[in-house]
């Protein structure tokens, strides 16, 4: 199981045992990766949220982590939380067992591992692009997201 932080309260908006990704709303590469996600977690282990939408500021807010620089994925579920290439293999390990064998990469160290995402994810931009507002869920989609309560 990759590292995680542990914070001393549950995280806001989510249900026990609840994992949430939060990704860049207006990165085209975090785009297909919660597209990819959608399509591919058949049992909807895992919900999404954009960390520019106000539930990804309240769980950014949460983890101590930026809310105006968006550099890393992060993955929440309860108390726990992971980031960067931790926070890849934690969203690997809750899809179906064919795509459970990315595992392998942990083959290479943490430091490795972070610096290749720190490369891609600081790029990410000039690389694949950026849409000029967070794009909205497709409406038979719509239920993936993470909503607070009104």
């Amino acid at each position: 199981m990759p590292a995680s932080q542990i914070r001393s309260s549950a995280a806001p908006l989510l249900k026990p045992g609840e994992t949430v990704v939060l990704f860049d709303g207006v990165c085209k590469l975090c785009n297909g990766w919660a597209r990819f996600l959608i399509r591919h977690d058949h049992d909807r282990r895992v919900r999404l949220a954009a960390v520019q939408s106000p539930e990804g500021q309240a769980l950014l807010d949460w983890a101590g982590l930026p809310l105006d620089q968006f550099d890393t994925m992060a993955v929440i579920r309860d108390r726990h939380y992971w980031v960067r290439s931790d926070a890849f293999f934690e969203v690997a390990a809750q899809l179906p067992a064919r795509w459970r064998s990315v595992k392998l990469l942990r083959i290479f160290p943490r430091a490795l591992r972070d610096w290749a995402y720190d490369r891609v994810a600081l790029n990410r931009y000039w690389l694949f692009g950026k849409y000029d507002t967070c794009l909205l869920p497709d409406p038979d989609h719509e239920r993936r997201f993470l909503k607070a309560p009104s």
